[in-house]
């Protein structure tokens, strides 16, 4: 993010993990540490087949501060590791450390103060056992992750050190055939603490406050692989779709054959990629390494007819095929390789506005997306990570960035087949931008950085070209490269058949070998009004934004309360210009001052801690409403469209007030629901710079037969302009249509109003609902003095009339069904009982259990939706039974105006009721 560090202090599956459960949620109670040896895994036995690839179950770790024996002990097989911690296959020191309970709970208050950063300022031990029952195959470690470096030994011998085994994402296989006995056998690396300003791994910027121990660890699996005389490695398909057809496809097939053995042998490589069979033989030379190459003209089969194309979600299907290689030698297989693939053409081109303009399948998109952010300390936890790959769904995203913090392969896995877009690309301002980020504390780099770099691009080029949902590398965020770094990663690009677009970086540069960018980095990061989001300026709706918002997310009560402590919650409300731990360790984002400012001038100033709360929602909500809708509108517009935007940020990755659609428990409040409205599948908004009513199709086929209506309301209910715009039509794929738009003055209209939007289909059928606040009383932005992160606000809208609206009383009835497979579904009808004439405003649902905790994660048809007297709305929420708890579902019914109940959600006839 631009300038942003310069103002700051200061994988493969899991095969098991044994006696470690990682804590994920607030309140985990510190615990004495013991002697956890006994707590330690056990020796990973390790497939013997040819081929087999076994990751390391976990290991034994603890600070060589206190271990004293000599390396070939510790690194030997029966070494006691008395007194030291568990920690799971993928562990950071502080993610074991917090497992065991040697530390509070870094999520809540400032707890994380408190954890002794000089624990992490020495190496640590991180120590396995492996059983092989047979040594007549070959046997390799093979690993990346290690964070910052470290010195590897097995069975008491170093076979690498710190040198060569540095940076978070270079990869390393190590040939330890020779040092491999029948039984049990160690791997013990000394690994290096870890200052992103100084070393090519991650850093966290001002997303959060930085772990005490900065990350340092393994954070992907360490497998052991068993082979025969011929290695099989580096097998991966090109694809060339033919496109706009999509009526056949091209299939090449690559391998590596290296002959470890110290004779010259002949291997036969075969196997299927999709429905194709290839084969072909293949003599060595000793030590030879050696491309076998198949493509369509000598193996026919390889172009495909009709081939099943990969699809983002919104557009289509994610089918995926596989490719499965065997080397044999003498007829009896020495190594295996599979690998999933997608068929699927990316093009990025500039358009004529100089904007990046992402093509899939030769179909043009309009990115909308969030920069995605693992826990903060590096643990993998598939369920969590699958839950908020379905949040960004639900949302209608079609992208996530993640600038560093490169996710292990599952990660993609899972974006292959939820049809999400990825654009991975190193971070900014520290090391990975040291030759060229002036305003960055990264250190300048030396001959050996320049290796990692390049070594770290051919690692993470490879783990990740196969993957349909990576549309691109941005080898630079806030900064190009300068050209030499640049050919670098270029270069290993290039070696690895990279076929998406290369991007030089997030922000509006250039470089010599890839050219523009396409992308710009104008902000905000900090408050703006929504009507901010229309003006083809600064960081209003025109190109590609590659990250921006406008600052602050503060979560519901619920997450309040389980972050910060009473005294906490009672400053977030009475103090603006306190710093707030939870927000962020830059002095520019350290408090709320803007945020609170435009709170208390455009909502009035908060009356307490659910005031604040409260509106704080309703505020979030029209926010980010505004910043997609604006970005959706003018996506295909004549002059300077708009081609992508990504909020900053999805998700924090600890408890947040800072950036964020959803929080640490997957909680949604105004964010969510304001980005859920925005994107929804057919839609219907308001334009806050032009007054217009638009209709927004992001459906692939095109809707007819529509009638649009724009009622507007003075606060106490009362009409006072009404029309109707009826046989609209729009073209599908993200076009907008202008129904009608709203004059510029209406009589009577009071100061603080409110607009219904209501889209309704051929048969009358309502598809799509917009309620807006709005005012006489624009906000007033002085573009003169726009600083970095924010355009200031002169005068604000006056929205302070929706204090004065009548109570309104809302019902609910629900029930809930289990469909059986762990699954629930709970559907609850609220309704504006109908006294007096004001709307329900922002009606916001929430499953809770018996305590009355909010039930997560949870996906809604709708939510925070506003009724007028009579009206009701029908809603589903789907979760796990399980989440439950054993408890009842309960309903939370509450809103801006409405006085909160809660209703059961009893079973419906002929329904299982969760349990």
């Amino acid at each position: 993010m631009f300038h942003r560090l310069a103002l700051v202090h200061g994988r493969t599956a899991v095969l098991a993990v044994v006696g470690l459960v990682l804590a994920f949620t607030a309140g985990a109670s510190p615990a004495a540490p013991s002697p956890y040896a006994a707590a330690g895994p056990r020796a990973t036995v390790v497939a013997a087949a040819p081929g087999s690839a076994t990751a390391l179950s976990g290991y034994t770790i603890q600070s060589t501060a206190k271990v004293t024996d000599p390396v070939a002990a510790v690194s030997s097989p029966g070494y006691p590791a008395t007194g030291w911690y568990p920690a799971g296959a993928r562990s950071t020191v502080l993610a074991a450390l917090l497992a065991v309970g040697v530390h509070p709970d870094p999520f809540y208050s400032t707890n994380q103060k408190l954890i002794p950063a000089a624990d992490f300022t020495v190496p640590w031990w991180y120590r396995s056992e492996f059983v092989v029952t047979d040594t007549t195959s070959r046997t390799y470690l093979d690993f990346s992750g290690v964070i910052s470096a470290a010195d590897v030994f097995v069975n008491g011998h170093q076979i690498a050190t710190a040198s060569t085994v540095a940076g978070a994402y270079t990869r390393h296989e190590l040939d330890v055939t020779d040092l491999i006995e029948t039984g049990t056998n160690t791997v013990a690396f000394r690994i290096r603490p870890n200052d992103p300003r100084k070393q090519l791994t991650m850093g966290w910027l001002d997303w959060l406050q930085p772990p005490p121990d900065k990350n340092m660890g393994i954070v992907r699996d360490v497998v052991v692989r068993r082979g025969g005389p011929v290695a099989l490695r580096d097998a991966h398909v090109v694809t060339a779709l033919a496109v706009p057809s999509m009526s056949s496809a091209d299939l090449t097939v690559k391998a590596q054959v290296r002959n470890d053995s110290s004779a010259a042998v002949t291997t036969t490589v075969s196997g299927t990629a999709g429905p194709a069979r290839v084969s072909r033989s293949v003599t060595l030379a000793p030590h030879e390494t050696r491309t076998v190459v198949f493509s369509p003209a000598d193996h026919p089969a390889l172009r495909l007819s009709a081939p099943r194309v990969w699809w983002p979600a919104a557009m289509g299907e994610q089918p995926l095929y596989a490719l499965d290689l065997t080397a044999t030698v003498n007829g009896t297989p020495s190594d295996t390789a599979h690998e999933s693939f997608g068929i699927r053409e990316v093009r990025a081109p500039l358009n004529a506005d100089g904007a990046r303009q992402y093509h899939i399948n030769g179909r043009p998109l309009l990115i909308k997306g969030g920069g995605w952010s693992p826990d903060e300390f590096l643990r993998w936890d598939r369920t969590y990570v699958e839950d908020r790959l379905k949040y960004a769904l639900d949302l209608g995203l079609n992208t996530l960035r993640l600038e560093g913090h490169i996710e292990p392969d599952e990660f993609f896995d899972l974006a292959d087949r939820y049809g999400i877009l990825t654009l991975p690309g190193w971070e900014c301002c520290d090391k990975w931008e040291g030759e060229v980020n002036v305003t960055g504390t990264g250190e300048s780099w030396d001959a050996g950085d320049h290796s990692v770099a390049k070594a770290s691009m051919a690692a993470e080029a490879a783990r990740l070209r196969h993957h349909p949902s990576v549309i691109s590398f941005l080898i630079g965020s806030d900064f190009a490269p300068n050209e030499e770094i640049e050919q670098e990663y270029v270069d290993a690009l290039d070696d690895a058949d990279w076929a998406t677009p290369v991007v030089p970086a997030a922000s509006d540069a250039s470089a010599p070998v890839t050219g523009r960018s396409g992308m710009r980095m104008t902000g905000p990061y900090d408050w703006v009004p929504p009507g901010y989001w229309y003006a083809k300026r600064e960081g209003g709706a025109t190109g590609f934004n590659s990250e921006t918002s406008a600052g602050p997310d503060v979560p519901t009560l619920d997450t309040l309360r389980r972050m910060m402590s009473p005294a906490e919650l009672e400053m977030l409300w009475k103090n603006p210009s306190a710093a707030q731990y939870h927000r962020s360790p830059s002095t520019t984002f350290a408090t709320l001052r803007l945020y609170d400012a435009a709170l208390a001038g455009r909502y009035g100033p908060p009356a307490g801690l659910e005031d604040y709360v409260r509106k704080a929602q309703l505020a979030q909500y029209e926010n980010v409403r505004a910043q997609f809708e604006a970005y959706g509108r003018n996506a295909e517009d004549a002059s300077e469209p708009s081609t992508g935007v990504i909020y900053w940020m999805f998700n924090s990755g600890w408890t947040s007030l800072h950036w964020q659609l959803l929080d640490r428990y997957l909680d949604q409040g105004g964010a969510y629901f304001g980005a859920k409205k925005a994107n929804e599948p057919l839609h219907i908004q308001y334009g806050y710079d032009d007054r217009s009513v638009s209709v927004v199709n992001n459906r692939t086929s095109a809707a007819s037969g529509l009638t649009a209506r724009v009622t507007l309301f003075n606060t106490d209910g009362t009409q006072k302009y009404d029309r109707t715009a009826s046989g609209l039509s729009v073209a599908g794929g993200g076009a907008s249509s202008t129904a009608l738009t709203v004059p510029a003055s209406v009589a009577g209209l009071s100061t603080t109003y409110l607009a219904r939007l209501l889209l309704t289909d051929g048969a009358g059928h309502e598809v799509s609902r917009n309620v807006y606040w709005l005012s006489t009383k624009e906000d007033v932005l002085d573009y003169a003095h726009t600083d970095w992160y924010y355009t200031p606000t002169t005068s604000y809208a006056d929205l302070t009339g929706l204090n004065s609206m009548g109570r309104a009383s809302v019902t609910g009835a629900a029930s809930t069904t289990a469909d059986g497979s762990g699954m629930s579904t709970t559907t609850v009808t609220v309704r504006h009982a109908g006294t007096g004439s004001s709307p329900a405003l922002l009606t916001d649902v929430h499953l809770v259990d018996a305590t009355g905790a909010p039930v997560l994660p949870v996906r809604w048809s709708d939510n925070q939706i506003s009724l007028w007297p009579g009206e009701s709305a029908t809603l589903t929420a789907t979760y796990r039974t399980g989440d439950l708890h054993g408890s009842a579902p309960r309903l939370r019914i509450s809103g801006w105006n409405t006085p909160t109940v809660t209703v059961p959600a009893d079973a419906t006839a002929g329904g299982k009721r969760a349990p």
